[in-house]
């Protein structure tokens, strides 16, 4: 199957990101918001990111235009209709990605590929709510998308072969690089990401260094980009502590464990970049 249109359910961070890869590597995409404030701030989001992109000479002015004239945007899930994929990036809430599903499973057609970013939550519970269950995949972007080459193509034991050969054909013509994961709580990157970072809050917590020593011994003693300190802080500490306590659910393993201080932070409105203030203060 060709996929031309994508069609793609929430215009935040991670949506606004799909959107406008989709849109600069040919496809035709229509966003789909909840209102019209938030549509409007999340196509100024994709205005800016590609405007960010002319200024450092990663695209032209006039291949910005054509890839924004691709893009239409609307408060009215139904316009999603003639879509030959949909990739739904809306918050991590299993009730209403399940809501969106089944309704996204009666506008489209029988044929159109429906997908899931999530980065911790079970597709094949997803899945379930539709009558398609062997056209619905995760296809799970990094952030920031534009920039991140990496995308988790996960199936589940539903998921048909030619589902997964066609996602996999649209993220490498989308410039990614897809690998394949089961579906299990935190694919494969999460999965190993997350107790990491567990460990550095809960080294911190006990005093084994400072936050900055902690950084500093994992950028220059591994290599790292980014500590697992201020790794967390740009994820958001909100969203590591969500994610550990599905994996922790699922596994009851320790290591999954969400450290207090984590839960302490988060409790006060300190979520890292996002709020101003984490483990490191951005304000």
């Amino acid at each position: 199957m060709e996929i031309k249109r994508i069609g793609v359910v929430g215009c935040g961070q991670m949506g606004a990101g799909i959107v406008e890869v989709a849109a600069r590597t040919g496809f035709f995409v229509t966003v789909r918001e909840i209102n019209e404030d938030l549509l409007a701030r999340g196509l100024e989001r994709v205005k800016k990111s590609m405007s960010r992109a002319v200024s450092r000479g990663k695209v032209t002015e006039e291949e910005m235009e054509a890839a924004m004239g691709r893009i239409r945007g609307t408060v009215d899930l139904a316009e999603l209709s003639d879509s030959d994929l949909v990739i739904e990036a809306a918050v991590e809430n299993m009730n209403l990605k399940k809501e969106i599903f089944q309704s996204l499973d009666e506008l489209c057609d029988p044929e159109t590929i429906l997908a899931t970013n999530t980065s911790s939550l079970s597709v094949t519970e997803i899945a379930a709510v539709t009558n398609r269950q062997g056209k619905v995949l995760g296809i799970h972007f990094f952030n920031p998308v534009p920039v991140m080459k990496l995308v988790e193509i996960v199936s589940t034991i539903l998921t048909a072969p030619e589902t997964v050969a066609t996602a996999r054909e649209v993220v490498e013509k989308m410039g990614k690089t897809p690998i394949m994961a089961n579906d299990t709580p935190g694919f494969i990157v999460n999965r190993l990401l997350v107790p990491y970072i567990i460990d550095a809050i809960r080294a911190y917590e006990q005093g084994l260094g400072t936050k900055e020593d902690i950084d500093t011994g994992m950028k220059l003693g591994a290599g790292h980009p980014m500590g697992p300190l201020e790794l967390a802080d740009y994820i958001g500490l909100d969203t590591m502590l969500y994610v550990a306590e599905i994996m922790y659910e699922e596994f009851g393993e320790p290591r999954f464990a969400p450290p207090p201080l984590l839960k302490r932070m988060v409790a006060a409105g300190h979520l890292g970049r996002k709020s101003g203030q984490g483990f490191y203060d951005y304000r």
